[in-house]
């Protein structure tokens, strides 16, 4: 269940603050083998849905306990990974690093790439998210800076958009979620045990 309205409450802001804070205590408390056996099975997943090797996709760089897709990134496929851009139009910009690129962490502890070609983020086949928290609907709740709420919204301007999948695990599932007006839902979520359609929902 979710409530959608023009802006957050105080107290719905306090809501979705202390959610992050359980749900990414919940992701770091899993185990080295549990983390393991989620990329296996969130590797199965997107397998099922995603056929094509030869795809242009943007990913991440696992982080904080965040459920790892690196299992199923193939070399056949050109991926890119997010570099956050606070002044950035679409808040987040994507690069594919060059075999001896160098990684540099981001004011947020974040691994992003330091240089490497960029690609508009509206070309990609698929567009692989993290999250903090979600619900069946499709909806999503992410770090709190608005980044990939503003390239989502971005979206409704170009040709065409990715395939939108977010990724988490299974103990991230919310039973409701305060929404803003500028939330973006997404169409499929992948955990390491489920494939979510939320427009089935």
């Amino acid at each position: 269940m979710s409530f959608l309205q023009p802006a957050l409450l105080p107290e719905h802001q306090r809501l979705r603050q202390q959610l992050r804070q359980q749900l990414k205590s919940a992701r770091r408390s899993l185990t080295p083998t549990q983390q393991r056996i989620a990329a296996r099975g969130l590797q199965h997943q997107l397998q099922r849905l995603i056929k094509r090797s030869n795809i242009k996709i943007a990913a991440y760089d696992a982080n904080g306990g965040e459920i790892s897709a690196h299992l199923f990134l193939k070399p056949k496929q050109q991926v890119y990974y997010p570099v956050l851009q606070p002044l950035h139009a679409q808040g987040v910009i994507f690069r594919q690093p060059a075999g001896n690129s160098r990684w540099r962490r981001n004011r947020w502890g974040i691994s992003e790439p330091s240089k490497g070609r960029q690609q508009p983020a509206w070309t990609f086949d698929v567009l692989l998210m993290p999250l903090v928290g979600f619900t069946l609907s499709g909806h999503r709740l992410g770090m709190g800076g608005g980044y990939y709420d503003r390239l989502l919204a971005s979206f409704r301007h170009r040709p065409r958009k990715p395939l939108l999948i977010g990724l988490a695990h299974d103990c991230q599932q919310l039973t409701e979620l305060p929404l803003a007006a500028w939330d973006q839902p997404i169409e499929f979520i992948a955990t390491g045990t489920r494939l979510i359609n939320a427009n089935a929902t």
